[in-house]
């Protein structure tokens, strides 16, 4: 079974593991500041994004890691009726503060189309390595 890469705990990742970059929580004035110079309505912008704080960052996570955040990715891109708007909400109990104006973004499941298309270019031999292996053997 995949451990998560801190904690001795099955690894079940979720959609919002690809927005804890963006987490401004207690660094508004650091990080809130930098991200404010972002629009996240436009490609250019979002592509930046992804790649230094999604792409670049995520160091921590192996190959495997990265394919079973990939294909939970997939899964839910292949649901026509999967509303991403609502990753961009505060959640009860979850202490993330995105950026503001993230919430109302204008096409969250284009945001996570492009961290797909990104993530499948960039991380393509990870996935590929993965994919060769048995995940039952993780």
């Amino acid at each position: 079974m995949l451990k998560h890469p801190f904690l001795n705990i099955p690894y079940a990742p979720k959609l919002r593991h690809f927005l804890g970059p963006f987490d401004i929580y207690d660094r508004e004035e650091t990080l809130g500041e930098e991200l404010a110079c972002y629009d996240i309505n436009t490609d250019i912008d979002r592509t930046q994004l992804i790649k230094k704080y999604i792409i670049d960052k995520s160091s921590d996570l192996n190959y495997r890691h990265r394919k079973v955040l990939c294909d939970t990715l997939e899964a839910a891109l292949s649901d026509k009726t999967y509303d991403f708007s609502q990753l961009f909400r505060q959640a009860p109990g979850y202490y993330c503060n995105l950026p503001w104006g993230w919430s109302e973004m204008d096409n969250p499941r284009g945001f996570f189309e492009e961290i797909y298309r990104l993530t499948n270019e960039w991380w393509k031999e990870d996935l590929q390595k993965a994919s060769l292996e048995d995940p039952a053997t993780w």
